[in-house]
């Protein structure tokens, strides 16, 4: 008969290997590093209201994996979807997002659970916090049983009236609710005013978590990667990016700040967005694209291209082809 001190100490120590079992496997920078290459998928496709519209089509993971890409991040916007359904996400929209997950981790990519709504969350932060938190909320719950393949990214992008500040605070409010359904699952966290490095000095994160990847997005100069995006009040065109030394240290310059914020506090990045938009030449898109590629690799970052087709395209899926000098910028055909 076991003596009842011998029990307990047999608990105890099934107790801690198992908690150095899940952290072992939930380990940040490990994730940071298995991350690697990924690509931004989805965003607006028609997949969200119907599967069988989708533009993006289940033969393009396996593409992406053979490419030498290791993740996507899967962009999502959940507000129109809950809005319709008073607030509830519907059956529809999950079908498509376990979809999403099922066939990443088919074709073994890890997933970024992107939460995409930046535009409404920066427009109305404090009206649109309950919808944001109880959304979050719900996708946590749906996915809480996924394989650390599947990662969390809070909120894409804060800007706006959510200021730094208000996305400190809103941001531990969403962290604290995910951990009560996915206590070991990696977070994806990135600063204020459209994760901007320059900003990474204002981002606060839980100190007792160490499950957390940080986030940037580069875009610099914004002259060159949105030349003609309206949208993005770039008019002008013909901007060229020739790749000189001045052009190459700026890159230099401004990941080497995000480096040393990272050394400083022991976070792992993820380069979440980079990309130059269409109307650039080609030339210098794949110029710029390798540089910043290459640049965030250089530094142990795993990073992400913004995006798989509409703009910034990577894969021309009217010709069903890859647009090759993006493509082997981002992955150098010897480098698979």
């Amino acid at each position: 008969m076991h003596h009842p001190l011998s029990r307990l100490l047999a608990c105890l120590l099934l107790l801690t290997l198992l908690a150095t079992s899940a952290f072992a496997a939930t380990d940040p920078f490990a994730q940071n590093k298995r991350l690697g290459r990924g690509v931004n998928i989805l965003g607006w496709d028609p997949a969200w209201r119907d599967l069988s519209n989708a533009r993006f089509q289940q033969e393009y993971f396996r593409l992406i994996h053979e490419a030498g890409f290791s993740s996507v991040r899967i962009v999502m916007y959940p507000f129109a979807d809950a809005k319709r359904n008073d607030g509830k996400i519907s059956d529809t929209w999950f079908h498509t997002l376990d979809w999403a997950i099922d066939h990443a981790l088919a074709n073994h990519l890890m997933a970024d659970l992107d939460f995409h709504e930046y535009e409404a969350m920066s427009d109305d932060p404090i009206g649109r916090k309950d919808l944001f938190l109880s959304i979050w909320k719900q996708i946590a719950e749906h996915c809480k049983d996924r394989p650390s393949d599947v990662l969390f990214e809070v909120l894409n992008e804060p800007h706006g009236k959510l200021t730094p500040q208000l996305w400190n605070q809103l941001l531990a409010e969403a962290h604290d609710l995910i951990r009560k359904s996915n206590s070991d699952r990696t977070l994806i966290i990135g600063p204020g005013q459209w994760n901007g490095i320059g900003e990474l000095k204002d981002l606060q994160l839980p100190e007792d978590d160490h499950n957390i990847i940080v986030t940037v997005h580069y875009y610099s100069p914004m002259k060159f990667t949105h030349q003609g995006a309206s949208w993005a009040g770039q008019t002008e065109t013909g901007v060229h990016w020739t790749g000189s030394p001045e052009e190459r240290q700026a890159v230099t310059r401004d990941f080497d700040k995000a480096q040393d914020w990272a050394a400083a506090h022991h976070r792992p990045i993820f380069l979440g967005e980079f990309g130059a938009y269409d109307k650039a030449d080609m030339d210098s898109r794949a110029r710029w694209t390798s540089c910043v590629a290459r640049e965030a690799e250089a530094r142990g970052w795993s990073w992400a291209y913004w995006q798989f087709t509409n703009d910034f395209v990577l894969y021309d899926i009217q010709k069903h082809h890859w647009v090759e000098p993006i493509l082997h910028a981002l992955i150098p055909p010897d480098a698979k």
